[in-house]
């Protein structure tokens, strides 16, 4: 299905927790409140949204959270998930900590590709930005990623000045190791604690690392480079220094059961309690209210969202 401004949507995030085992202070905002239980959609409402989607013309279908992998059935809810008519494309994005037990049987019940969150290699650091994880649990995971064999492995780095920035060798570094795409992604303005400085463009990584040289692009919303001898990419992805708004083809679907057009606006359309033709007409109406684009973002321009990342589905 087309939106408004002729953008095909072909992409859903689908958040199938609230719930995580790490505190990251970028995605969990100060006091957050969760939902209740009974607020959530239940997982034949979540299967009957991934129809829904599919029914209309999604074809590629994230499993976010919170912490996925927190969801003692999300083997199996990935894996019928993953046999819905028309869905090709299964990808789930992780922190990566419980990945060790969990990668094979994940790969095992079609999920293609996996993203995982690391935003720093030293422990300290990684223990203070996720509120006490553990650097060697989230470095095992993708190891397992890695050994477990999907098509493609990813790690996100969200750019923190004063707090990453100077790592940035290092962690594009790790594409030299790993057959894995390394992605900075600009921080985005969405809870409070951060100031100025911690907004730092994606055009920092550039001038960090001058010996990277362009990839070519695949269809996604990062801009791709390479270091010499790199097995993996380096991706700059950048929601406020250079918006990819034009070209977005997704919808996100909270645990809770609201459909957002866009990420950084406050419209939620409900779907809970709806059967698979009450969720269809949800889709549409989403579709058709999708924004042009987010409008200005940055440290005097907070998000709209109107919720901390954890409750919308990183």
């Amino acid at each position: 299905m087309t939106d408004p401004y002729g953008r095909s949507i072909t992409y859903l995030r689908l958040s199938v927790t609230e719930e995580c085992n790490l505190r990251c202070r970028y995605c969990v905002g100060e006091g957050t409140c969760r939902s209740r239980r009974e607020e959530l959609l239940t997982r034949e409402e979540l299967l009957t949204a991934v129809r829904a989607a599919a029914a209309l013309g999604v074809t590629k279908l994230r499993i976010t959270g919170g912490e996925p992998l927190v969801r003692p059935d999300i083997v199996s809810l990935c894996r019928e998930a993953a046999a819905v008519p028309g869905i090709g494309e299964l990808c789930l994005t992780t922190n990566g900590t419980l990945l060790p037990g969990l990668a094979a049987p994940l790969r095992e019940a079609g999920v293609r590709r996996v993203n995982i969150s690391l935003d720093t290699l030293d422990a300290e650091k990684y223990r203070a930005i996720t509120r006490g994880g553990e650097f060697a649990k989230a470095l095992a995971g993708i190891e397992a990623a890695l050994d477990a064999g999907f098509e493609k492995v990813k790690l996100n780095t969200v750019l923190i000045g004063g707090f990453n920035d100077d790592e940035i060798p290092q962690l594009a570094g790790l594409t030299r190791k790993w057959p894995a795409d390394l992605r900075f992604i600009e921080l985005m303005p969405m809870v409070e604690g951060f100031g100025q400085e911690a907004f730092l463009p994606c055009s920092a990584v550039l001038a960090a690392l001058p010996e990277l040289t362009p990839a070519e692009a695949d269809g996604g919303v990062a801009r791709l480079w390479r270091l010499p001898d790199g097995k993996g990419r380096v991706g700059l992805i950048s929601p406020i220094g250079a918006h990819f708004c034009a070209a977005c083809s997704r919808l996100r679907l909270t645990a809770d059961g609201m459909l957002k057009p866009c990420l950084h606006a406050g419209d939620e359309i409900s779907v809970r309690g709806l059967d698979q033709a009450g969720m269809e007409e949800k889709f549409r109406e989403a579709i058709l209210r999708k924004p042009l684009w987010h409008g200005e973002l940055g440290f005097r321009e907070p998000s709209r969202a109107g919720r901390s990342m954890d409750r919308i589905g990183g």
